[in-house]
């Protein structure tokens, strides 16, 4: 029998962590690059409370469907926003950044829509699909490559924050607020890689195999691997990056950046790439100049003195905040606006 409480226990948990979200989102401007937070958070909470009422509604195939989808979709979703934390670190220090910062979203969410594509169609056919057939195991299938391709991605997106590490720390530029940011970022996308061996394991254990049962395999017929491994991790993952939120450690401005001496902060002119945009789309590491020795992004921080210091502190030392920003940099926008239709 399905547990009664623990998916009602799981939801009010997404939920409260959902709601800091939302404040923190709000208190330090920061929705374009946690958004996915909010986005993964209400599929994920949802998903947990069709399984609530699932449980009391075992008959109801609408309810398992839905509970299904959505409890597998959430955890991709809630990875986009690692996705995007790490642009914004690369747009912080471009001078470590492999390839263009504003591409790195873009570069993983390829990937990210294939394995949700992957992940919603298979759970799509294998929720509705009768136990021996065909729509049955492709489903199963389906799910089960769409692991393994996350996995993947996890795993590339860990050799990128190792990158950065390596690179800032040999320049003698890992401040504080990098250190902490690269060390959430190895713990998040580790709780996501867990969720990713766990749900891999049980696909090809119950899909794998031939059984008379829904529930076909060791993990399938226990539902405690399910709040363990699937969760747990992404309960703690969401809280996670509410007490570590990023809107306190990176600027929300992605032409602000680290200058070389490890502390103080620049207004630049951002990442310039001198290619044309659908090149930089489709060749985001610039492999093509890479090979030939040469770049064709501005490397601007090796100009420290044409960007002016920063006057409001530094988030390396801890002492400048986005709070407020969202008002001040429309107070900006709008100034700036004003003084171009004066000129023209």
């Amino acid at each position: 029998m399905p547990s009664h409480v623990l998916p009602v226990l799981f939801a009010v948990l997404i939920g409260l962590s959902l709601s800091f979200h939302v404040y923190q989102n709000f208190r330090y401007s920061y929705w374009h690059i946690t958004f996915f937070m909010f986005y993964g958070g209400v599929i994920f909470m949802t998903g947990w409370v069709f399984r609530a009422v699932s449980a009391n509604h075992q008959q109801n195939l609408g309810f398992y469907i839905a509970q299904i989808v959505l409890i597998l979709c959430g955890p991709p979703v809630y990875a986009a926003a690692e996705y995007n934390i790490l642009g914004r670190l690369m747009h912080y220090l471009p001078m470590h950044a492999p390839l263009n910062p504003s591409r790195v979203f873009f570069f993983f969410i390829y990937l990210g829509a294939l394995v949700e594509t992957m992940t919603g169609v298979g759970a799509g056919q294998l929720a509705g699909g009768d136990l021996k057939s065909p729509r049955h195991r492709i489903g199963g299938t389906l799910i089960a490559v769409a692991l393994v391709l996350q996995a993947a991605v996890e795993v590339t997106f860990m050799a990128f924050v190792t990158l950065i590490y390596y690179r800032a720390h040999k320049a003698r530029m890992l401040s504080k607020n990098v250190r902490t940011i690269c060390i959430m970022l190895y713990c998040t996308s580790s709780l996501i890689l867990l969720r990713c061996i766990f749900r891999a394991v049980e696909a090809f254990e119950s899909y794998g195999a031939s059984c008379d049962s829904y529930n076909c395999g060791t993990i399938a017929n226990n539902e405690w691997y399910l709040y363990a491994f699937e969760s747990a991790p992404m309960v703690v993952y969401t809280f996670y990056l509410n007490v570590i939120h990023p809107g306190r450690f990176l600027p929300i401005e992605h032409r602000r950046y680290l200058d070389l001496d490890g502390t103080t902060e620049r207004m630049g002119p951002g990442w310039i790439d001198e290619r044309s945009k659908w090149k930089t789309f489709l060749d985001p590491f610039d492999v093509k100049n890479a090979i030939r020795g040469r770049s064709e992004h501005v490397q601007f921080w090796k100009r420290p003195g044409e960007w002016p210091v920063c006057e409001d502190g530094s988030f390396a030392l801890g002492t400048a905040t986005n709070i407020g920003k969202s008002s001040k940099l429309g107070r900006q926008r709008n100034a700036r606006r004003g003084e171009a239709e004066l000129a023209a």
